[in-house]
């Protein structure tokens, strides 16, 4: 289990760290889905949505921060969350979410290793934190995410950083469509 001495969270600029970012993110997106998802869906997913170039993008992208979080400044990457600082695309967010202007938690996973459960400084809440950070420096008054129906984790950790379930939507896993809960925090400007 990790010690939290150290752990710190930065805003990636360096194009260099997307294959390092994607490197995390094909480990920890398949934790978080459904226990029905197939492997091929996954996989499906993983190779046209989170590569290093997808990453490189991201980095450059104005209006996106790559948050990441690590034991030490330069260590291994131990998890990061993706923060999109726009409007939402998705029309059942635009439906439930009026308050502008908005971030969103796009993405946000840690490697398994590295869930320190009840601790008051663990890399998911560091992370977490980072993004709420993110969202006010952005001048969001609000920062929603969607998190899906059946990760009941994730949705009692969102709960406990100030977040509340506002609506639902729906997220194309490789053609396989599965239902999230839309939820909300609102930020203290």
């Amino acid at each position: 289990m990790e010690s939290t001495a150290h752990l710190s969270v930065e805003a990636v600029t360096d194009r260099s760290l997307a294959d390092d970012v994607s490197a995390v993110a094909q480990v920890t997106f398949p934790l978080a889905c459904p226990p029905h998802s197939t492997p091929e869906d996954i996989a499906g997913f993983l190779a046209t949505n989170l590569r290093p170039n997808d990453f490189r993008g991201y980095i450059d992208d104005p209006d996106c921060d790559v948050l990441v979080a690590r034991q030490e400044p330069g260590g291994p990457i131990l998890g990061y969350s993706l923060v999109f600082h726009t409007e939402p695309q998705n029309p059942q967010v635009r439906e439930v979410i009026a308050t502008r202007p908005v971030s969103e938690v796009s993405k946000m996973y840690v490697l398994p290793d590295h869930h320190a459960r009840g601790r008051a400084q663990s890399a998911s809440r560091a992370l977490m934190t980072a993004a709420i950070e993110s969202a006010r420096a952005h001048g969001s008054v609000q920062i929603w995410l969607g998190v899906n129906e059946e990760n009941f984790r994730a949705q009692r950790f969102y709960t406990k950083m100030g977040f509340r379930r506002v609506g639902t939507k729906t997220f194309d896993l490789n053609g396989s469509i599965e239902h999230d809960h839309v939820m909300v925090h609102d930020l203290d400007v």
